[in-house]
């Protein structure tokens, strides 16, 4: 069984995308790649169970909704304070405060930071898939939402500047193997301390198991309207010995 992880950015260049094949005893990383364009992602996207991204796959509603009143110029316009109080509202979605009060860190904004600019691509590669099958931004379907920076401090003391690091990186990945010795990240060690992307990748990939194994941080019935508008981060409630 396939599943594939896709470190978004706003272009090829910095994109990754991870595929591990999951067996009864063992797991392979079978392919581990850097810019990765939109056809590639599809492709991969067609041969796996899951398919996970690093990118938020839709905006607040709250914020949709504010710039559609303030774009309608013929109307009357209440006035209001553009506070802080506002500003938090519309900066982030209900999945974001999710992961807010579990983690303790807040999630980019993807209508106020520049992830923004990685949101249109991601936006612009849905499109694209749903020419093949219908994408469920809740996560419930093929493709699912993850946040690997979370997914990792959830399963390491240790995590600070991992991306910033090659030498973090590779302090992790020795405890990843320590604690995984089912997994066989095959010839692509190296590629994933000398690349955080590539790094990212494949923790967006462990987070899609844990997406299909149904052991992750799904909306409730309450929460499904809205994950399925703004999308919805599902982080791993299992440890990662608890993959496999």
């Amino acid at each position: 069984m396939l599943i594939a992880g896709l470190d978004l950015a706003a272009e090829p260049k910095g994109s990754a995308l991870a595929v591990i094949d999951w067996g009864s005893k063992k797991a392979r990383l079978v392919s581990l790649e850097l810019g990765v364009d939109d056809d590639q992602a599809v492709r991969t996207a067609l041969q796996v169970e899951k398919f996970a991204i690093d990118c938020a796959l839709g905006w607040p509603v709250d914020f949709v909704a504010f710039l559609n009143n303030h774009q309608n110029l013929g109307s009357k316009t209440v006035p209001f304070e553009g506070d802080s109080t506002l500003r938090r509202s519309l900066a982030h979605r209900e999945t974001d405060r999710m992961v807010r009060e579990i983690t303790g860190k807040w999630p980019l904004s993807v209508s106020t930071d520049r992830l923004g600019m990685t949101a249109i691509r991601c936006a612009g590669l849905i499109s694209k898939m749903e020419t093949h099958f219908q994408v469920d931004r809740s996560g419930f379907g093929r493709v699912v939402e993850v946040y690997p920076g979370a997914t990792l401090r959830g399963w390491f003391a240790a995590t600070s500047s991992y991306r910033n690091s090659e030498s973090i990186r590779e302090t992790l990945l020795e405890e990843l193997c320590l604690r995984a010795p089912w997994l066989d990240l095959n010839t692509f060690k190296q590629l994933m301390i000398e690349s955080c992307d590539s790094f990212d990748a494949v923790l967006a990939a462990l987070a899609g198991r844990a997406a299909q194994l149904g052991a992750s941080t799904a909306p409730s019935e309450s929460q499904l309207p809205i994950a399925a508008v703004e999308g919805w981060i599902h982080l791993p409630t299992i440890e990662l010995e608890s993959l496999l």
